[in-house]
C-alpha cells in the first residue's frame, strides 16, 4: 500500500471486526495540497482508512490467503473535517462474507465525535496476485503486536 492509513490495530476480533488507529499528522503527503493554509484530511482517504482496515480482517481470517479490494460504497456520509492534530479511531464490521465478497459496515471517530461512516463491499482475490503473504503477515506483527501471535 502506498499510503498506510492504519498506524495501529487496537482491537480484532478474527473474521468479524477491528478497531484501529491513524495519527493524522502535518508529515502526511497528502496534506500538502488540500489545503496550504488550513489542512484537512481528505474524505477520500478517511475511507480508505476503513477499506485498509477491513483488508486486515479478510487476510487475517484468511491465514494471509486473500485480500480485500474496495468495489463499491452505500451510504457513504461525511460528518465533520478532521484536522493535523487528530487521532482517527476507525471501526469496522464485516456484516456478511462469502467466497468472492465481503460486506462491511465502517466508521471513523475523531476525539469520539463521528466523522464519517460508510457500507462497502470488498472483492475477495488471492492475496498472492498483489504481494507475498509473508511481507503481509510481517506488516500485520507491527500494526497489531499486542495480540499477534494469538491473532495469527
Amino acid at each position: 500500500m502506498r499510503f498506510l492509513l492504519v498506524d495501529s490495530i487496537l482491537e480484532l476480533e478474527p473474521g468479524a471486526r477491528a478497531t484501529g488507529i491513524k495519527n493524522i499528522t502535518m508529515s502526511e503527503d497528502f496534506l500538502a495540497d488540500h489545503f496550504p493554509t488550513r489542512p484537512i484530511m481528505p474524505g477520500s482517504m478517511i475511507v480508505e482508512s476503513m477499506v485498509q482496515l477491513a483488508d486486515w480482517v479478510v487476510r487475517q481470517a484468511s491465514d494471509f490467503r486473500q485480500l480485500g479490494l474496495a468495489s463499491s460504497f452505500d451510504n457513504l456520509k461525511f460528518r465533520r473535517v478532521v484536522r493535523p492534530g487528530a487521532q482517527l479511531r476507525v471501526e469496522v464490521t464485516i456484516a456478511e462474507r462469502g467466497e468472492a465478497e465481503a460486506k462491511v459496515h465502517g466508521k471513523a471517530y475523531a476525539q469520539d465525535t463521528l466523522v464519517a461512516s460508510a457500507s462497502f463491499t470488498l472483492s475477495l482475490e488471492p492475496i498472492e496476485r498483489y504481494l507475498d503473504p509473508d511481507d503481509a503477515r510481517r506488516m500485520f506483527l507491527l500494526l497489531y503486536p499486542d495480540r499477534a501471535a494469538d491473532a495469527l
